[in-house]
């Protein structure tokens, strides 16, 4: 029979709902009955994309025996961890504080009130070496409960009150000065792999947020060796398996230091964040292969990734047909039968195809050799080269999608669109894609029918039903992808709602006594911590990304209070985040921007005139982080209601004209674009 979560919406949850393990959702009616049964909880946390979730639920989770045992001794919930991330963070810290490490599948037990009292993540079924079998673990736990009931209390009591101060450290504001973000680069260095590019070692994971500091370490000093750090890393990730080679997209991590081995799973904030940091470094660089890469991962998330209604889908699993990396494998022989022997041998050279593969006896495509010297052992120019092999992809692509293809979530998670929101929007501007601009459009329009009301977000969208309280992450994330589609669009509603969004966020989400945002609203349900993520995990940090939208805001919008309240929220962390760069990236980009004096750029023309476009491509296409742009057509006196950067501004000689502010002083209006680019310190495109 099926359990209680046969009524979710998540993917995952349903995953479970057939399993022998009487499962509850997160709420009320579990904790009731504990209580009433004097029974701990068994919380279990995963995601539907999460393969060792998936190894627990087969091996344990639909054992018979171990799933009696689960009945028996606790109250047992499942949590989508990306359905509540709140829940997340808070038992994740709990179980971080008690072993010292965690990840997913994460397993945790509470006393009937939520207090955690013992964890930890993926439990085999029997004995292993040094690791616990589970139901060791279910047995040991649940007769600690009962024999030693104030040990457990006072155990979890303790907890909590670690919790709650890990949540609110007490830190002195440090003023923001250029001297803390030249620290943070110079503590860069010694976590980065000079081989192989990015950070530490095996498992390496992508960092968008210290690659973006990097970029803007270079516009900001000069220094060479923060652009190449950069661009090693993006060329060797973009050459390894974990990009796919031949839908596009990136994989989760790689379970080794040289990008060749993923871990399968493809995330909607990956492919987010990395698409717009190759944007970015396309900019900064002017490598095409940048501009490739961003283009083909956009074009993955368009392609695979969206709903019909336009909003962005979560994950694709890391398995298919049970097999981890199924989809993405090939052998030399299933090549030849696709391409012919004569293409296959150089798709194969190109790709380090080889008998007996490189993973389980079969073949993760990835760029082993610099292109030039392929083409030059086959003898064959580089544009030859390039164009067999696009041509090979095309029939690969269509030889793959023939398979049994991966799971897929399909929830609509809102913060994660934010992310791609602004990726999107931001490669609509630099590349001049109207299919991108028109498909961040329809994303928004997606999200404001469907997860918004009076001002406020819900978290997840899934089968018609918005649910969850929005948390900070879904309303910074969300106000950057707005900002970034108004400067693609100029549409005065993008910048509105960001506006109340804000609003929302300053109201209902801060830490009066601290002066920063908790992850939850005072509308959520209360937590036995209020949890308050500083660090950057594989998305950004929350409150970072709060002070970045508040700072883009008050320049567009001319509130002083949101660049009072964020730059408040930079000082209390800078010192943290410059002593520890890998995990503050996200704080360190809003730093660098507050202390960029950025630029203001009103333009006032008709968009889709000649003269106004030249003038959008000095703004849009160079790389200078430093600045928010607005635009309005001549006459239109609602847009400057709405942005006052707009007010008073118009045509000289009838003819489009920017307007460049600085640092409470405006220069001289100027209609050509090579006057622009001098007043911006660009070139001219």
């Amino acid at each position: 029979m099926p359990n209680r979560l046969q009524h979710e919406t998540s993917p995952y949850l349903l995953q479970h709902a057939d399993n022998p393990v009487d499962w509850y959702p997160w709420g009320e009616e579990a904790f009731r009955v504990a209580r009433e049964q004097d029974k701990p909880i068994l919380l279990s946390i995963g995601y539907s994309a999460c393969h060792w979730c998936h190894v627990m639920e087969h091996e344990s989770f639909e054992n018979p025996e171990i799933a009696h045992l689960m009945n028996e001794l606790f109250i047992n919930i499942k949590v989508d961890r990306e359905e509540r991330p709140d829940l997340d963070e808070l038992y994740m810290s709990a179980v971080q504080v008690l072993t010292g490490h965690g990840g997913w599948p994460l397993t945790v037990f509470l006393t009937p009130d939520g207090k955690p009292f013992y964890g930890g993540t993926y439990f085999p079924p029997e004995d292993r070496g040094q690791m616990p079998g589970f139901p060791r673990v279910l047995l040991a736990v649940a007769e600690a409960y009962h024999q030693r009931r104030d040990e457990v209390e006072r155990a979890s009591s303790e907890l909590v009150k670690h919790l709650e101060q890990q949540f609110r450290l007490p830190l002195e504001p440090t003023s923001l000065q250029p001297s803390l973000l030249d620290e943070a680069a110079r503590n860069l260095v010694p976590h980065f792999d000079r081989e192989h590019g990015g950070f530490g070692g095996a498992p390496k994971f992508p960092s968008p947020m210290p690659l973006e500091f990097l970029l803007r370490t270079f516009k900001r000093t000069g220094a060479p060796r923060a652009l190449e750090m950069v661009t090693i890393t993006l060329d060797r990730m973009a050459r390894g398996g974990i990009y796919d080679q031949i839908g596009g997209g990136f994989h989760r991590y790689a379970v080794d230091a040289v990008w060749l081995v993923p871990h399968f799973e493809k995330m909607l904030y990956d492919n987010a964040l990395l698409s717009r940091v190759y944007l970015l470094a396309y900019q900064a660089s002017g490598n095409p292969f940048f501009r490739r890469i961003a283009e083909e991962t956009i074009d993955y998330v368009l392609r695979e990734m969206t709903s019909p209604e336009g909003g962005f889908y979560a994950t694709q699993d890391a398995d298919s047909e049970g097999e981890e990396g199924k989809f993405y494998l090939w052998t030399p022989e299933e090549i030849e039968d696709v391409l012919g022997s004569e293409q296959a041998r150089v798709v194969m050279r190109y790709f380090g195809v080889r008998p007996g593969g490189n993973f389980e006896g079969k073949s993760i495509l990835y760029i082993p050799h610099d292109p030039r010297q392929v083409a030059a052992e086959l003898g064959l120019e580089l544009d030859e080269l390039e164009r067999a092999i696009a041509d090979a992809r095309r029939k690969l692509y269509d030889a793959r999608a023939r398979r049994v293809w991966p799971g897929r979530d399909e929830k609509v998670i809102v913060s994660w669109n934010g992310l791609m929101l602004r990726a999107m929007a931001e490669a609509a501007s630099v590349l001049g894609r109207e299919d991108y601009a028109a498909a961040a459009v329809r994303n928004a329009e997606f999200l404001s029918s469907t997860v918004a009301r009076d001002g406020h977000l819900f978290h997840v969208y899934k089968d018609g039903r918005a649910k969850i309280e929005g948390m900070l992450e879904d309303y910074a994330y969300l106000i950057n992808g707005l900002v970034s589609l108004y400067e693609a669009t100029f549409e005065a509603r993008w910048i509105a709602w960001a506006r109340e969004l804000a609003e929302t966020m300053l109201a209902e989400f801060s830490d009066p006594e601290q002066g920063d945002f908790f992850d939850t609203s005072v509308r959520s349900e209360a937590l036995v911590a209020r949890p308050k993520g500083l660090f950057d995990s594989a998305t950004p940090s929350g409150n970072g990304a709060a002070a970045e939208a508040l700072l883009r805001l008050s320049l567009l919008l001319g509130e002083t209070r949101y660049q009072q309240r964020a730059t408040a929220i930079l000082e209390r962390y800078a010192r943290l985040a410059s002593e520890h760069p890998v995990g503050f990236g996200q704080f360190l980009i809003a730093i660098d921007f507050a202390l960029g004096q950025p630029f203001e750029v009103a333009l006032v023309g008709e968009p889709s005139a000649p003269d106004t476009r030249a003038l959008l491509r000095v703004v849009r296409e160079p790389y200078q982080p430093y600045k928010v742009v607005a635009l309005r057509q001549p006459g239109d006196e609602q847009a400057a209601e709405i942005v006052p950067l707009l007010a008073h501004r118009t045509m000289v000689d009838s003819r489009a004209t920017a307007y460049v502010c600085r640092n409470f002083a405006c220069q001289q209006p100027v209609t050509e674009p090579e006057a622009l680019a001098e007043q911006l310190g660009v070139a001219v495109p």
